[in-house]
């Protein structure tokens, strides 16, 4: 069950981590990452923060592996920031939203005709990158 209370303090550790993540942690395998979302345990005790990396699936371990080893320092910059009795503990999942996302979108590329929006997109792009004047002639 999820209370306002559980809700709020998720996003504001989505916010916190999201933040560091952007601004402050320095360690070199933490790249391309995006927080899409977290979850609080209900004693407050815990936090699973749910993050999108781009890449191949070795950049994507590669970069939980470096959040990781980050979760000291993102949280203590929660305990900076929130006041709760307990600063949660971190732990870090790949979100395969996005990636489930990306490849249904490419299933339905292959499986549908394109549309006459796309075929309209395609020669005014034509036109865009002729040299003004050079249709005249």
């Amino acid at each position: 069950m999820s209370t306002r209370r559980l809700l709020k303090a998720a996003e504001a550790v989505r916010e916190v981590v999201s933040m560091a993540i952007l601004t402050s942690v320095r360690d070199p395998r933490v790249r391309d990452v995006t927080v899409t979302r977290a979850e609080m345990a209900p004693d407050m005790r815990s936090a699973t923060v749910y993050v999108s990396v781009m890449g191949s699936p070795s950049k994507q371990q590669t970069a939980l592996r470096g959040l990781a080893s980050s979760a000291g320092y993102l949280q203590s910059r929660i305990a900076d920031s929130i006041e709760t009795r307990y600063t949660p503990k971190l732990r870090f999942e790949l979100d395969k939203g996005v990636q489930h996302a990306l490849e249904i979108d490419q299933m339905l590329r292959q499986v549908l005709p394109p549309s006459d929006e796309d075929e309209a997109v395609e020669p005014a792009d034509e036109q865009a990158s002729e040299p003004p004047g050079a249709s005249e002639t």
